[in-house]
């Protein structure tokens, strides 16, 4: 049977940022989670683009990418509205959209369902599971910004992509990490992924 508390959602959309969802996936992986991976028809586009993978054969490519990892990634395509994920029977620690475009957020903030991506975040609301946004836009205009007060408002945990430099960054995979990071901590889940602010200036005995 499938542990509820190794098993989370994670969407990837077309919103820039494709090398988050990446990296969360894989991080996820490496602790042995079961990933129910669900990204957009825009999310496989910005991924050849950002990241360069050829996507031709997207189950072939995600085997090749992340078939060395202890966890096990599950492949839900977009459009299958009847996948295991869709159902609110179907339990998981939660889902994660990172980064979440701002039509999947105005989508997920007005109830649509009209995809797997969006019907699956529609079930995490409405079991009462942590839903976790990471909205990847600049500027935002107001219907943005409405949208992401309803959500909060709902209980929604929204993260912008805005990366911190305090505990001293050295690469572009070091911000990447922090802010993957801050996603898993609001899940609950531990990490090692960055310094924490004091941990650096902390002396034993202190």
């Amino acid at each position: 049977m499938e542990d509820r508390q190794k098993s989370i959602v994670v969407g990837i959309t077309g919103a820039s940022g494709s090398i988050y969802g990446i990296k969360l996936v894989e991080t996820l992986l490496q602790m042995e989670y079961l990933v129910h991976l669900v990204i957009s028809n825009a999310g496989w586009r910005v991924i050849k683009e950002e990241l360069g993978w050829s996507t031709s054969d997207r189950e072939e490519l995600l085997r090749d990418k992340f078939g060395s990892f202890p966890g096990t990634v599950v492949y839900h395509p977009v459009a299958d509205i009847g996948a295991s994920i869709a159902s609110g029977s179907f339990l998981t620690k939660g889902m994660i959209i990172m980064p979440c475009s701002m039509g999947t957020l105005s989508s997920i903030a007005n109830g649509t369902s009209d995809n797997l991506m969006a019907r699956a975040a529609d079930v995490m609301l409405k079991e009462g599971r942590p839903l976790v946004l990471v909205p990847r836009e600049t500027p935002l205009h107001a219907i943005h910004l409405e949208n992401m007060l309803k959500l909060a408002r709902l209980g929604v945990r929204i993260i912008p992509a805005m990366p911190a430099f305090y505990f001293g960054p050295k690469n572009i995979d070091d911000l990447v990490s922090f802010l993957v990071g801050k996603v898993l901590d609001n899940l609950g889940i531990e990490h090692a992924l960055f310094t924490r602010w004091g941990d650096h200036n902390e002396q034993p005995g202190e």
